[in-house]
């Protein structure tokens, strides 16, 4: 089961109309930092 383009969009929209664009850019940065520890973190498990 993969996530579809309107599955993203939607998630989106409700991310949008919660925290209101104000806060955007700084949630969505604090998720792109979150990801990059998850795969950090992954990585130096492998090894």
């Amino acid at each position: 089961m993969s996530i579809g383009v309107w599955q993203l969009v939607l998630v989106l929209v409700i991310v949008f109309v919660v925290f209101g664009a104000g806060k955007l850019p700084r949630v969505m940065g604090e998720i792109g930092s979150a990801i990059k520890a998850l795969r950090d973190g992954l990585k130096q498990d492998e090894k």
